[in-house]
C-alpha cells in the first residue's frame, strides 16, 4: 500500500522530471524525493525513471504506473475537498455580478473552477449595468459583485484590486484630437462627458468622471446613459466623450470610435466587494478562486 507522500511524489516527478522543481512544489529538499523514488522503485521491483545528468523521463512501467494512479488520486483528491468543504460550510447559492466584459470572463472561470472542487454550490454570474453601481449589493440581489474602485460604503467589504487597467477616452473618430497618439487630463477641458445615469456616490464620480481638469478648467456634463451600449451610441453620434477601460478597444470596437490613452490619468482599478455581514465560507472561497484563475490568466 502507498503511503500518501509516495503517491504525491511520484506523481508530481512524472509530471515535473526535475527532482529540483519536485521538491519546491512538495515543500521537500531534492534528497527526500530521490529517496522515496528509490524505495518505491525497490518495492516496484523496476525502476519507474530513467535519470541522467541531462535529463529524467519515465520509463515504460512507470508510465503505466502514472496512467493508472492519477486517476485515483484525483477522485481521491475530489472526495476529500467535498468532505473538508461541507465540514467548512462550503455550499449553497451565490450570486455574482460584473459590470465588464472580461469581469464576467474572470468571474465564470474562477466559478467553474469552484464548482469544480465543490459540486454542492451553485454559482450564478449576471451583469450589472452601468447605471447599477454597487446597489444590487445593498439591495441583497447578489452576494458579491466585481466592482470599480473606489468603494467606500461601510456596510460592504473590499477585497483586493483583482484587475487594473489603462484609462483611455473614447472620441468621434472625426474629433479633432481623435488622431493624438495620446491626450492628458488637461485635454478633458470643454469636453462634455458621458457619465452614469444612476445614483452613484460623487467620490466615485469624481474618480471616474473629473468636473475640473488638474489646472481648474471646468469638464462639461455630456448626456448620461444606463448602459454601456448606450455610451458608445453616444459617443459614434457626436454626442460627447467618455473615460474608458484601454481592454474596451478590444471588446468594444466601432467604426466610428477612437480609444485615446490618457497618458497621465491613474489606472482603472476593480476588485470584488460584497455585504460585510453576509459574508462566509463560500465567499471567501470564491474571493480566492478569483485570485487563482486571475494569476494563472496573467
Amino acid at each position: 500500500m502507498l503511503e500518501r507522500y509516495e503517491l504525491e511524489t511520484f506523481l508530481t516527478l512524472a509530471e515535473e522530471l526535475h527532482f529540483g522543481r519536485t521538491g519546491e512544489r512538495l515543500g521537500v529538499s531534492t534528497g527526500r524525493v530521490s529517496q522515496t523514488v528509490k524505495k518505491l522503485e525497490r518495492r516496484v521491483g523496476t525502476p519507474l525513471f530513467a535519470r541522467t545528468s541531462r535529463s529524467v523521463v519515465l520509463t515504460p512501467v512507470g508510465l503505466r504506473l502514472y496512467e493508472d494512479l492519477l486517476p485515483a488520486y484525483q477522485q481521491l483528491r475530489t472526495a476529500l475537498e467535498r468532505a473538508t468543504g461541507a465540514g467548512r460550510g462550503v455550499h449553497g447559492r451565490l450570486r455574482a455580478g460584473f459590470g465588464t466584459p472580461w469581469d464576467a470572463e474572470l468571474l465564470t472561470a474562477a466559478a467553474d473552477a469552484l464548482i469544480g472542487r465543490r459540486p454542492g454550490c451553485e454559482i450564478t454570474v449576471r451583469e450589472v449595468p452601468l447605471d447599477g453601481g454597487v446597489r444590487p449589493l445593498q439591495d441583497g440581489e447578489l452576494d458579491i459583485q466585481l466592482a470599480a474602485f473606489p468603494v467606500r460604503e461601510p456596510e460592504l467589504t473590499t477585497g483586493p484590486v483583482v484587475v487594473r487597467d489603462d484609462r483611455v477616452l473614447l472620441l468621434p473618430t472625426a474629433h479633432p484630437l481623435a488622431g493624438r497618439p495620446s491626450l492628458g487630463l488637461e485635454d478633458l477641458a470643454g469636453l462634455p462627458l458621458i457619465t452614469p445615469d444612476g445614483a452613484h456616490p460623487r467620490h466615485w464620480l469624481d474618480q471616474h468622471y473629473p468636473r475640473h481638469t488638474p489646472s481648474g478648467a471646468a469638464v462639461p456634463r455630456g448626456p448620461v446613459a444606463a448602459t454601456w451600449q448606450e455610451v458608445l451610441s453616444h459617443v459614434t453620434a457626436g454626442r460627447g466623450v467618455t473615460p474608458g477601460a484601454a481592454q474596451g478597444a478590444r471588446y468594444h470596437p466601432r467604426p466610428g470610435i477612437a480609444y485615446v490613452p490618457l497618458r497621465d490619468a491613474p489606472p482603472l482599478e476593480y476588485g470584488l466587494v460584497w455585504p460585510t455581514a453576509a459574508e462566509s465560507a463560500l465567499i471567501r472561497e470564491f474571493v480566492a478562486a478569483v485570485g487563482t484563475v486571475r494569476v494563472r490568466g496573467a
